[in-house]
C-alpha cells in the first residue's frame, strides 16, 4: 500500500465527531429557534431535534477545567462537544429532557450559559503574556475583567443586536474587526539592542517588514545593526516580532486604545472596519479599570439608544460621529475615527505603495 501523503494545511475534519443527528442532517435544517439564552434549537426535515447548550469558559484553560468540562459533557451530552471560534463550549444533546440538567451542571461549576442572540457575547482574544512572544499586555486578563463586569449582558438577550468584542496585546491586532475592540497602543518608537542585532535578526526581512519604511541598516560600534527614522515610525510594533533586540513594549509608555463599529458579516448591511474613538488609555493589570470603564459607557449608551436590531457600527452611522462622542463622554481629537482620507500622505511614504 501506498504511503499516504499527510495533508498539513486546512482545519482538520469535524464530520468524524459530530452529534449523530447533526451528521445525518446536515445542511438539510427545516428551522431552528432558541428557546432561552444559550440554548439552540434546530429541526430537521425529517423531525428530528438537536438542542445545543453555550457556555462560557476563561478560554486559557488548564487541565483540570479540561477535565471537568469533558466530564460534563460525558455525563449529560453523550461526550458530543466543541468550542465556537469565540472561546465559547457547546454540548449538544438529542433528548429534550437533558437539556436543563445539562444547564445546571454547567451554572454549578462555574460556566454562564449563553452568548447567543442579541447578547454580549465572549470576547475573542488574542495570547497575551502566557503564550504570545511579542504582547504589550495581557489580553486575557483585559477579558477577564471586562467580562466579570459583563456577565448579565452574555446570559441576557437584551441588547439591540448581537454584539462581538475583541483584544489584541499588541498592534499586529489579530484579535480582529469587533463592534467594540481593545487594541495595544505604543507611543514610543522601539529602543534598540545594537549589541544584539548582528546575531538575532536578519536585518533585510526587518528592513522589509516596517510599513512606512522608517527602518534602515546602520553600523553602530564597528557592528552590523539598524536604526529608525523616527520622524517616520508610526510606533506600530511591526519590527518587534522579527527582530526581539528592537523592544518596543514600554511599561510607561505603551497603552491601550478602543476601536468600534468593526462587523465582518454582511447581514442587513455591509461589513465595515472600527475606527479609534479613545486612546492613551493606561496599560493597567490586573483588572485594567479605565479599560472596562470606556468600554462599559459605550456599551450600556449603545443598549440605550440604538434600534432594534442595529448593530454598533449603524446606530454610529445613524446618530453621527459628533453624537457618538457626546453620548459617550468621550474626548475627541484629530487622531481619532481615521477614514482613511489622510492615509494617502501616510502610504505614499512606504517602500511598498504608491498612488
Amino acid at each position: 500500500m501506498a504511503h499516504r501523503t499527510p495533508i498539513e494545511s486546512g482545519c482538520p475534519d469535524n464530520r468524524p465527531f459530530l452529534h449523530p443527528k447533526l451528521a445525518k442532517n446536515y445542511g438539510n435544517w427545516k428551522y431552528h429557534d432558541r428557546p432561552r439564552p444559550g440554548v439552540l434549537h434546530h429541526v430537521a426535515w425529517d423531525g428530528d431535534e438537536v438542542w445545543t447548550v453555550r457556555a462560557g469558559t476563561q478560554r486559557q484553560m488548564d487541565v483540570y477545567t479540561i477535565r471537568k468540562l469533558c466530564d460534563i459533557a460525558d455525563t449529560y451530552a453523550d461526550g458530543h462537544v466543541r468550542f465556537t471560534i469565540r472561546s465559547n463550549i457547546e454540548f449538544m444533546v438529542g433528548d429534550p429532557n437533558k437539556v436543563a440538567p445539562l444547564i445546571n451542571a454547567l451554572t454549578e461549576s462555574g460556566f454562564p450559559v449563553g452568548g447567543t442572540g442579541n447578547s454580549v457575547s465572549m470576547i475573542a482574544h488574542t495570547q497575551g503574556w502566557l503564550h504570545c512572544d511579542i504582547p504589550g499586555t495581557d489580553a486575557s486578563g483585559a477579558v477577564k475583567a471586562l467580562m466579570d463586569d459583563l456577565y448579565t449582558e452574555f446570559i441576557r438577550e437584551e441588547m439591540p443586536n448581537r454584539v462581538h468584542m475583541s483584544t489584541s496585546c499588541c498592534e499586529i491586532n489579530c484579535g480582529g474587526q469587533a463592534d467594540i475592540a481593545i487594541i495595544m497602543q505604543h507611543t514610543k518608537p522601539p529602543k534598540i539592542n545594537h549589541d544584539l542585532v548582528a546575531n538575532v535578526c536578519e536585518r533585510p526581512a526587518v528592513v522589509a517588514r516596517c510599513p512606512v519604511a522608517a527602518i534602515r541598516p546602520a553600523l553602530v560600534n564597528g557592528k552590523p545593526s539598524l536604526e529608525v527614522d523616527e520622524k517616520k515610525c508610526i510606533c506600530c510594533g511591526a519590527c518587534y516580532p522579527p527582530c526581539p533586540p528592537m523592544q518596543i513594549n514600554d511599561p510607561e509608555h505603551s497603552k491601550l486604545a478602543i476601536w468600534v463599529g468593526g462587523k465582518n458579516s454582511n447581514a442587513r448591511g455591509k461589513p465595515t472596519f472600527m475606527k479609534m474613538v479613545a486612546s492613551g488609555i493606561p496599560n493597567n493589570p490586573p483588572r485594567w479599570p479605565e479599560v472596562s470603564a470606556i468600554v462599559k459607557k459605550i456599551l450600556y449608551t449603545y443598549k440605550e439608544d440604538a434600534r432594534p436590531w442595529e448593530r454598533l457600527s449603524d446606530w454610529v452611522e445613524r446618530i453621527g460621529w459628533p453624537r457618538f462622542f457626546e453620548k459617550c463622554d468621550l474626548p475627541f481629537t484629530k487622531y481619532l475615527i481615521d477614514d482613511w482620507r489622510g492615509s494617502r500622505a501616510n502610504l505614499n511614504a512606504s517602500a511598498h505603495i504608491r498612488f
